[in-house]
């Protein structure tokens, strides 16, 4: 069952669910994050970001590629951890055989620190996340030029005479639109802390109660609802979308237990990505 969001000015479209598959879609900037599920309404989408080589984030790659030709789009980018560009080509050639079909992509190896300009004013910076194989976290930003403080009091005509004249008047600043962070312990939060203070921030909390302590999510290398409600206050996003939840808890129960454990101080600002009734699977 697709699940949507409205986090602050973008839609969060997909599926989620710990250990089985994950993607997820954001249509206001053109991407799909990760690829462990073949959803055809993604399929038109250009770019596909995967966090690491897990199945249940990558396996699908290989049949959204079919989708595509079927639909009579070209070769998408992908943008992948370096570590894992040659075994995800590989693992897509050998495919290709079987299937007897294209399967050709534009790779894009990023590791962590690097960045890469998308277009139209949009960049996306890569963030080590730390899980038992090479991942990342995505944070897509927009550059843009600020007027100086020592210059914001002038008129606009002389604002364009100086700009003519080739002064410069402006600060480029990077604007955090949004983050997407799984599959990884808490401690990124610490190593990359400029996720607090993107827009809307996508985080794994793959178990909310008793079920797991914290012992336990730390050692199969994933969050525990318990270390966020812990961050509450350090939270400065617009929106932050709680997912990747395990198939322990029903979505009702996820829902039902989040809901009840939340501080004020971050209710408001919670999308919880899970259906709200029924199964996590037909």
């Amino acid at each position: 069952m697709l699940t949507e969001v409205n986090a602050g000015p973008y839609t969060v479209r997909g599926i989620s669910v710990g250990g089985v598959y994950t993607s997820l879609q954001v249509p206001e900037l053109g991407v799909v994050l990760d690829a462990g599920v073949p959803i055809r309404s993604f399929a038109g989408t250009d770019r596909i970001f995967l966090s690491h080589g897990h199945s249940d984030h990558a396996s699908a790659l290989g049949s959204l590629l079919g989708i595509r030709t079927l639909i009579g789009k070209p070769p998408p980018q992908v943008f992948l951890p370096a570590e894992i560009e040659a075994p995800v080509r590989e693992a897509l050639a050998v495919q290709g055989r079987l299937h007897r079909t294209e399967t050709d992509i534009e790779t894009v190896p990023m590791l962590p620190g690097d960045t890469h300009h998308l277009g139209h004013g949009l960049w996306v910076r890569a963030f080590r996340t730390h899980h038992k194989v090479p991942s990342l976290c995505y944070q897509f930003y927009r550059r843009v030029s600020k007027l100086k403080p020592e210059f914001q009091g002038l008129p606009p005509a002389e604002i364009g005479r100086r700009r003519q004249a080739g002064e410069p008047l402006f600060d480029e600043m990077d604007r955090l639109e949004l983050a997407y962070a799984t599959d990884t312990l808490s401690h990124v939060l610490e190593t990359a802390p400029s996720l607090l203070d993107c827009r809307v921030l996508i985080l794994e909390c793959t178990f909310i109660d008793a079920k797991r302590t914290v012992e336990d999510a730390q050692e199969r290398l994933h969050i525990h609802l318990d270390e966020i409600l812990a961050r509450a206050e350090s939270f400065r996003n617009e929106a932050l979308v709680l997912m990747h939840f395990s198939q322990a808890y029903s979505p009702e129960e996820v829902h039902a237990v989040i809901q009840a454990r939340v501080p004020e101080s971050l209710r408001d600002r919670l999308r919880i990505f899970a259906p709200t009734s029924g199964r996590w699977f037909g």
